[in-house]
């Protein structure tokens, strides 16, 4: 059987559901608003394969750009040329959030997934919202197996016990929680990649510290009594079975697994994987969210306490559910590839 990744051609349009005509919904809830993010996304829709060279191109002419304006900064700094500074450092950082993006898109793309849309409401008289397509193969293909594993065991964590229930059962859930899930998946999936790489780096390179696999879990099990999608429970190493068979092992037959050597990591260094590194991937975060749950309508209330009363409800399948998550996973991968990319040829990240 033909895998669903190696069949039909490149899409990179999603006809919006509902309309007929030639009505095209972009190919990523998120719009772009600056003339270069415009333009690259002109050329992913219409040249795919001349995008790399637009991106290299753009990232030349911002190093230009700010080059040329430390040469032409006078030494006095008055107020009227700080202001002049300021407001070109934020078109670069938009312009470079946008590069960052058409990139994560790009990467979608070659993988023939079709971004999730807004989230809005339907005429469907149950009140689902999740009519996007079932793209888990191709989402897992996306990862290393080691890795995979790894978003078996997130989706577990934050599913929970419903995980076991027929996939097209509905739920309700918030949007503000459902935008909390998605963003905290993000990050996990960023910090994933982030892990894995080195993980397997160390293991081409054969050096792999020979105890990692018999240390204990410096985390506690999920706690079932938690409530669902608590962003500070996501990232977390639940200990595994060591005698369950798992793991991936190399040429001389030993068995390694990522969760094994992410629970041998220090804990400093598993901070510093887990944390975002530039601001311009923690505003995408926020962009891509908002982008597909909108602004949550959170008041503060006269005694300092939050009032989202006012908070929408949506429907959706276990399956949907899923997808989300999926896809904020792969999202949180790709943002750590393609900020990863930019500060190879535009250094913008501070050490």
């Amino acid at each position: 059987m033909v895998p669903d990744k190696y069949r039909g051609g490149r899409c990179l349009t999603m006809r919006a559901s509902g309309e007929s005509g030639d009505n095209l919904s972009p190919i990523a809830p998120v719009e772009f608003e600056s003339p270069v993010g415009q333009l690259l996304a002109q050329i992913l829709r219409t040249h795919p394969h001349l995008l790399p060279a637009a991106v290299d191109q753009q990232l030349d002419n911002l190093q230009s750009d700010k080059n040329d304006q430390t040469e032409e900064t006078p030494q006095s700094q008055d107020l009227l040329y700080k202001r002049i500074a300021e407001v070109k450092e934020k078109e670069r950082q938009k312009t470079l959030e946008e590069i960052i993006y058409c990139l994560i898109v790009q990467k979608f793309v070659d993988n023939e997934i079709s971004m999730i849309p807004k989230v809005m409401e339907t005429s469907d008289p149950t009140g689902r919202v999740d009519f996007w397509p079932n793209q888990e193969q191709k989402l897992e293909f996306v990862h290393s197996p080691e890795a995979f594993e790894m978003i078996q065991s997130h989706l577990s964590l934050v599913l929970g016990d419903r995980m076991v229930g027929p996939l097209s059962t509905i739920v309700q859930i918030s949007k503000i929680k459902l935008g909390k899930l998605y963003a905290a998946s993000i990050m996990y999936g960023y910090f994933l990649r982030r892990v894995d790489q080195r993980f397997q780096l160390e293991r081409t390179m054969k050096t792999l510290p020979e105890d990692f696999t018999k240390s204990q879990a410096r985390f506690e099990d999920p706690n079932p009594g938690k409530q669902l999608w608590d962003p500070d429970s996501l990232i977390r190493i639940p200990p595994h079975d060591d005698d369950d068979g798992g793991g991936y092992g190399d040429a001389e037959g030993k068995q390694y697994r990522l969760r094994s050597y992410v629970m041998y990591l220090d804990s400093e260094t598993l901070q510093r994987y887990a944390t975002i590194r530039s601001k311009e991937a923690i505003s995408l975060i926020e962009k891509q969210t908002q982008a597909l749950f909108g602004r949550p309508d959170i008041r503060i209330l006269d005694d300092g306490s939050l009032d989202t009363s006012h908070d929408e409800v949506v429907s959706l399948t276990f399956s949907g559910l899923t997808m989300l998550v999926l896809e904020a996973v792969a999202f949180g991968s790709f943002l750590w590839d393609a900020e990863s990319y930019v500060e190879s040829k535009y250094h913008f990240l501070k050490s």
